[in-house]
């Protein structure tokens, strides 16, 4: 009886351990605020791409491409609030030294993944009817090795 528990038990213990290895939109990373106006002018992050969590295994569905796939840290590298103060489309691109991806959960929590749209092996996204509110954005890598990279949010 006390061994079945015990199966029974490793197997919780497992699945709560696997969930935590996916990335979590509750953690922040670094964080600031901005209103949509003031990111007319580009505002540049550099960070290291990439980590040690596969993504493809987490269950993230993307708006537009399905599973994303990909290596990220569990914490956002950036989180913000964004104020929209008009109309403006919201753009996230990475430039690094490897092949790169972009992870972004936004206010409203929805998923969005990219791979190669900025040209170069690097993502882009960009957002034409953006919510205000919280967003975290992840810059991963394809494959497992990490690279250095910078993350450009900008509004148009």
């Amino acid at each position: 009886m006390f061994r079945a528990f015990g199966i029974a038990f490793g197997a919780i213990v497992v699945s709560a351990a696997a969930a935590q290895a996916c990335p979590d939109w509750t953690l922040s990373g670094y964080e600031f605020r901005a209103l949509a106006s003031q990111l007319y002018t580009p505002w540049e992050y550099r960070l290291v791409a990439g980590g040690d969590l596969r993504i493809d295994t987490c269950g993230i569905r993307n708006r537009t491409d399905g599973r994303p796939t990909g290596y990220v840290t569990r914490q956002p590298d950036v989180t913000f609030w964004f104020e929209l103060d008009g109309r403006y489309e919201l753009e996230f691109r990475v430039v690094s030294e490897c092949d790169s991806m972009l992870l972004v959960n936004t206010g409203s929590t929805n998923w969005y993944w990219d791979d190669d749209d900025n040209g170069n092996l690097d993502p882009k996204i960009r957002l034409t009817r953006p919510s205000e509110g919280w967003f975290d954005v992840w810059v991963g890598t394809i494959g497992p090795a990490n690279c250095d990279a910078v993350l450009v949010i900008e509004t148009f």
